[in-house]
């Protein structure tokens, strides 16, 4: 059975990479101490976003769909969350701290409205 939705083509799933590029660069810079923590953490958050939507369009109905969505959307909190932490501590700028914000709040609010989207057809 052939995917319902071409995962390559939906901006949801193009802005999730660009949040894993931006996690990974971010990280970088993060003490070591923090290898196997928060930069581990934040990573497999930023992963699991795209890579959910993607598994999501696999699925044959827009209900299955769906719940890959809600983890991707889940992911994209929880990866909120500890960029709030990393800011916390210092490990990032305000000025990085609020462009990555920007980005991450863009992307839920994306995924939400195409939630919503395949709930309605």
């Amino acid at each position: 059975m052939a995917a319902r939705h071409n995962f390559r083509k939906l901006t949801i799933w193009k802005e999730g990479i660009e949040i894993v590029k931006d996690t990974y660069k971010t990280t970088k810079i993060f003490p070591k101490s923090e290898t196997y923590s928060l930069c581990n953490q934040m990573q497999r958050c930023s992963v699991s976003i795209p890579s959910n939507i993607a598994e999501g369009t696999a699925r044959g109905t827009d209900k299955h769909f769906l719940q890959y969505l809600e983890t991707a959307l889940g992911s994209a909190y929880e990866w909120e969350t500890q960029l709030i932490i990393a800011f916390e501590v210092e490990y990032i700028s305000e000025a990085t701290f609020k462009h990555l914000e920007n980005k991450i709040q863009k992307i839920q609010g994306m995924i939400t409205r195409f939630m919503e989207g395949l709930k309605i057809n």
